[in-house]
């Protein structure tokens, strides 16, 4: 599915550039809600953009900064030759993600304990390893992406997820780091277009069972012996259902994108306003600011065209001055309605998966899961 996305991808098209903006602001949309920044996803897109967030409050804007920060350098070193795994860089990384609260000492290794606590069941989940280990853990979790290039990018990535969570470095923003190391395990493979190869919008939809199959695997403390056959396959099954949702949406695309070309040969609009309604169907609130710099026109242009977009019913204004945006008009939910309509269920790979990971993390320790005969 990762090559047939791949060769689909590079093939040059116009909505891509869209398509790839939104997985970006999805992924970062996901790896953030699971640490409790919950925020749109046209947020998410504004860090992208550079814009002000339309209601996430400062606190958590940042945080999505930061994130899209050292998710950008993952992105932008996928393809690098010179890119080289280092303790040193998951430091920066670490840095870039968290500079804008230094109490939680950014680019630094935890100097005491750290304990994952659930907070629904009021209990410490989970213990991490003492914090005159990490260094030399660390050393040896980067050794490991260097010496096991002979596995399949998808298992380095989990296991290299899997070993930094556990490890817990970090007084904060282990989570996001681990994720962040996954998608650039991926990035410097050739597995997929880098935009496309992450699970974190997958984790953010399905945390809970992201959760229990740490659980599952972690047992409580720092054993890195312990059998990890339920996490590989959760991942496995991250990714298929990812990628099933990415060729939907590309498949979609296409689709949508000659509907709106009719919507605007019908009323004689400027080529250019499709950004916008892409980005509408898409689901994004529409703002000037990142009409003016998708489409590179001038604030007269930008003011004339969404004017007129309106003016046809395609988008609707809201708010005033500074504050105003556009939302899908009638014509445009039309559309997005036959889209639901003909989305068709996405495929399990592993049916089985939901039930086992409902159960006690300790029910089947010593059990090894494999996946049923395909």
């Amino acid at each position: 599915m990762r090559k047939d996305l791949r060769h689909v991808l590079r093939t040059p098209t116009r909505w891509h550039g869209g398509l790839r903006r939104s997985a970006l602001a999805r992924a970062i949309q996901g790896s953030n809600s699971i640490e409790g920044y919950q925020v749109d996803e046209d947020d998410a897109a504004a860090a992208i953009d550079g814009e002000e967030p339309f209601s996430a409050d400062e606190k958590t804007f940042l945080e999505i900064q930061g994130y899209r920060q050292a998710l950008g350098y993952v992105l932008a070193m996928g393809d690098a030759e010179y890119a080289h795994f280092d303790a040193t860089e998951l430091r920066a990384m670490h840095y870039m993600m968290l500079s804008h609260d230094h109490t939680k000492s950014p680019g630094r290794y935890r100097a005491g304990p750290i304990y994952v606590r659930d907070e629904r069941r009021d209990e410490v989940v989970y213990e991490g390893p003492d914090a005159v280990l990490v260094p030399g853990l660390i050393e040896a979790l980067i050794e490991s992406l260097h010496t096991g290039l002979s596995l399949d990018p998808v298992v380095r990535s989990a296991m290299a997820h899997l070993n930094l969570v556990m490890i817990h470095p970090f007084r904060d923003g282990n989570g996001r780091m681990a994720r962040a190391l996954a998608t650039s395990v991926l990035t410097r493979s050739d597995i997929s277009e880098p935009e496309f190869s992450s699970i974190e919008e997958w984790l953010g939809a399905n945390t809970e069972d992201y959760y229990s199959a740490l659980a599952h695997t972690g047992h409580g403390s720092w054993q890195p012996r312990a059998d990890a056959h339920l996490w590989l396959a959760f991942n496995l099954r991250a990714h298929h259902m990812q990628a099933q949702t990415v060729a939907r949406r590309v498949e979609e695309a296409g689709t949508t994108w000659a509907e709106l070309d009719y919507l605007i040969n019908q009323h004689k609009l400027p080529e250019r306003t499709m950004d916008a309604l892409f980005d509408a169907v898409l689901g994004y609130r529409v703002r000037r600011a990142t009409y003016i710099k998708r489409a590179e026109v001038s604030d007269q242009t930008a003011t004339r065209d969404l004017a007129a977009l309106a003016n046809v019913g395609l988008l609707v204004a809201l708010g005033n001055g500074r504050g105003r945006y556009y939302v899908p008009g009638e014509p445009i939910r039309e559309i997005l309605a036959r889209r639901r309509a003909r989305r068709s269920p996405l495929r399990d790979p592993y049916p089985w998966m939901r039930a086992r990971l409902g159960q006690p993390p300790d029910a089947h320790r010593d059990l090894v899961i494999s996946a049923p005969p395909a």
